[in-house]
């Protein structure tokens, strides 16, 4: 599996996408905003002649879910995440008027994931964990083999997500990370919403979060 990373909308969010040497990929998070964004997207998977089988999300706040209409229209794929995401995805439009932002109504998820979920595509796996806390559905995507996690706004470079939000607990959060992120091995590469990659060991080490308790 090979890992492509995209800083996309206002807000910088990374969408990924995961392509299999089989061809099929995955896309995680498709922020798109504008259409030279999509544009973009679109454009790379067809210079690397990808096809697109699932749409995944970590959570879905409104900078999360820019890009998710028009992605499952293009290639008419599913589209999964958490069960209590729904509240965010009904409540997207709102929110982003909040910040001067214009979006369409996101689509509803056509499956609905669980922590221990195993998703493959092509010859590559990922595991569904549940990390709730910056949102009440937050799921993080690990692909052992590969050694990379996919978390979202749970957890970033020497941060960890803002739990001021609707369905946001800091304990929850603290809690979700040190019983599922912090569980896997220290070199696993830390893909987040936001930002640069870390590790879990540099995470575990030096986090300030996690570093001084």
């Amino acid at each position: 599996m090979e890992v492509y990373s995209f800083v996309f909308s206002p807000i910088g969010v990374n969408t990924y996408v995961l392509a299999d040497k089989s061809g099929k990929c995955a896309v995680i998070d498709c922020a798109c905003y504008y259409k030279e964004e999509f544009d973009r997207l679109v454009s790379f998977i067809d210079e690397h002649n990808l096809e697109p089988v699932m749409l995944l999300n970590t959570h879905c706040h409104l900078d999360h879910v820019f890009g998710a209409k028009k992605f499952l229209e293009k290639y008419g794929i599913s589209y999964r995440c958490h069960r209590e995401e729904v509240y965010n995805a009904q409540h997207a439009v709102k929110e982003a008027e909040s910040f001067n932002l214009t979006m369409e109504e996101p689509p509803m998820p056509e499956m609905y994931l669980v922590d221990g979920d195993e998703l493959s595509f092509g010859s590559t796996s990922l595991k569904v964990l549940f990390v709730p806390g910056h949102s009440a559905g937050s799921l993080a995507y690990y692909a052992e083999k590969e050694q990379v996690v996919f978390t979202g706004d749970s957890l970033f470079e020497g941060t960890i997500g803002r739990t001021d939000l609707f369905g946001g607990n800091y304990n929850q959060l603290i809690s979700s990370i040190r019983s599922k992120l912090f569980a896997l091995p220290p070199e696993t590469i830390i893909c987040p919403g936001h930002g640069g990659e870390s590790t879990i060991g540099v995470e575990m080490e030096s986090n300030p979060y996690f570093n001084q308790i």
